[in-house]
């Protein structure tokens, strides 16, 4: 394919597309049904169905017994931890292998026309933002992720907490389901503002922007305590009724869906005239500019809160006025002071 139809590419071979990003079209007024209608297959695929399929899949064959699970044992929270860690090596190192190791399309749709394992730094462990990543991602996050789920499995075999049927709800668990990644970026904005405060990026949040140019091995590298928040969106199904399978899938979200927004190309290509949308756009300006797009793009947070960049040179001068009214404004506290 030829991705100068649909962006333009840089000096410096980076690339960026023509079409402005856009939030979904749900939290709009007046109401748009046929734009939302036209919008809502992306909702589903690639990802929350490839999400979904994979959580229907852990709790009907690779999840214990509910008596397994009354008591916590070693054997079958690292028999969780391994299940977890095989889905990440599988999803992240498929892309990993595709993309970056292979490279089957080159530069092609790529955000940032460098590699990052050509050039090594001093911020990542050994100089290199793979083995940094994957160390952070296997080290905290795989255990972090696992114990959640151990917690929550753990109750619900106890009977702790609002659990439900979908025999006997099925309409509300249905309905759950279906904005469970809508619940998951409104939690992921609120933790990742949060983070962003000076003294909690220093020490927490700088680890993961450590990878300026993400590939997928950078989706869950993060300091421990970023981990912690950053599955702690999955306590709501200890509070609202909700069922283990909905539960996984939220988790898988959070984790097997980090990589969505770290993939760093537009579109992966599926042959010589196909390819499909990463919707990875506005997270790798997050990664490019730090203090825009907080949440994913899906929804209008951003927006609301002045910290929008929809990839457009328009994005860019907006961008560019707010972070210069803002040096202005620190700039006369000092004189001030």
């Amino acid at each position: 394919m030829d991705d100068l139809t649909s962006g333009t590419r840089d000096k410096r071979g980076n690339w960026r597309p023509n079409d402005a990003i856009e939030n979904a079209p749900v939290f709009v007024w007046p109401i748009r049904p046929m734009k939302f209608l036209r919008w809502l297959p992306s909702y589903f695929l690639p990802w929350n169905i490839i999400f979904f399929a994979i959580s229907a899949v852990f709790w009907f064959l690779l999840t214990p017994s509910r008596e397994a699970l009354e008591t916590i044992e070693w054997g079958w929270v690292i028999y969780l931890f391994a299940r977890n860690s095989a889905i990440v090596i599988l999803f992240y190192g498929a892309l990993e292998l595709r993309l970056y190791v292979k490279r089957r399309q080159g530069t092609h749709f790529k955000y940032n026309g460098k590699f990052p394992s050509e050039h090594p730094s001093d911020v990542f462990m050994f100089k290199s933002q793979n083995v940094d990543n994957i160390i952070r991602t296997f080290g905290t996050g795989l255990p972090i992720w696992t114990a959640y789920e151990v917690g929550m499995l753990w109750a619900w075999a106890n009977g702790w907490g609002p659990w439900a049927t979908f025999s006997e709800h099925p309409i509300w668990l249905i309905c759950f389901g279906l904005i469970l990644p809508i619940l998951h970026e409104f939690h992921f904005y609120c933790i990742h503002r949060l983070i962003h405060i000076p003294v909690l990026y220093k020490w927490i949040h700088s680890v993961h922007h450590n990878s300026v140019n993400p590939s997928p091995w950078s989706s869950l590298s993060m300091h421990p305590v970023e981990h912690l928040l950053y599955w702690s969106g999955s306590l709501i199904h200890l509070v609202l009724p909700s069922h283990p399978l909905l539960m996984i899938y939220h988790l898988n979200i959070a984790g097997t869906g980090a990589v969505v927004g770290h993939v760093g190309f537009d579109k992966i290509e599926t042959g010589e005239d196909g390819a499909f949308d990463t919707h990875a756009y506005a997270h790798y300006l997050h990664h490019k500019y730090f203090e825009v797009n907080y949440a994913d793009g899906m929804m209008p947070l951003d927006r609301w809160m002045g910290t929008w960049h929809d990839g457009s040179k328009a994005g860019d001068k907006i961008m560019q006025d707010r972070f210069r009214k803002k040096k202005e404004k620190a700039n006369a506290r000092k004189g001030e002071a």
